[in-house]
């Protein structure tokens, strides 16, 4: 099938995958549950768009310059460490509530930017390409490897399931914390939380080994 093999391995593979929480997960929840659904679901369509950027430089090797090159590397894990880092900080120095009722309708300029925390959050997380580069060539035939189409297809299978599990966390986190929201104190609260969870997803990046 199109230079691919073990098609069915592949997408039990990606599913386990996509159930094993990471930062992506995190982020999601912790928007769904501050920000409701409509903040999830934005969330989702950012870090989708991210995985899309990784998938197409997978497609045509350029992560392979990513894989290679310490510097590099280097570089964009301490990119996306620290605008993690930021974000939280951002949210810890925030003094409004987090789930104040009149800013349960969204602007479009608010959408937008968590549309884009999104995309960044996964587009500058170089273990994302490294794991590309390094999961989808298992699933492809030798004679292939040099074909972007077999590495296009399994990464938008992977980012097919990804993205329903998303919704699904997006979905859940909201529906199971309507009734905080209704809490001012809990507001202040979460919004501390999210802010720390934010900063040690950072600090993770930095320490976890290559």
């Amino acid at each position: 099938m199109n230079g691919i093999e073990n098609y069915l391995g592949f997408l039990l593979a990606g599913i386990i995958m996509n159930l094993t929480p990471g930062a992506d997960s995190i982020y999601i929840i912790t928007r769904s549950i501050a920000q409701g659904k409509k903040a999830g679901i934005y969330s989702v369509l950012g870090i989708g768009s991210g995985a899309v950027i990784h998938i197409i430089l997978a497609a045509f090797g350029l992560s392979v310059l990513l894989a290679k090159s310490i510097i590099l590397f280097t570089i964009v894990k301490w990119t996306g460490a620290a605008y993690l880092i930021y974000l939280g900080i951002r949210m810890l120095m925030d003094k409004s509530n987090l789930f104040d009722r009149e800013k349960a309708e969204f602007k479009k300029v608010d959408l937008w930017k968590i549309y884009r925390e999104g995309f960044l959050t996964n587009v500058l997380n170089p273990k994302i390409a490294i794991f590309f580069l390094s999961l989808l060539p298992q699933f492809i035939k030798p004679e292939h490897v040099n074909s972007a189409i077999p590495f296009l297809i399994l990464g938008g299978t992977f980012l097919l399931t990804g993205t329903i599990w998303c919704l699904f966390l997006a979905y859940s986190a909201s529906f199971m914390t309507d009734t905080l929201r209704k809490n001012d104190k809990i507001g202040k609260i979460m919004k501390k939380v999210s802010g720390y969870v934010f900063i040690g997803l950072g600090i993770q990046l930095l320490i976890k080994r290559n």
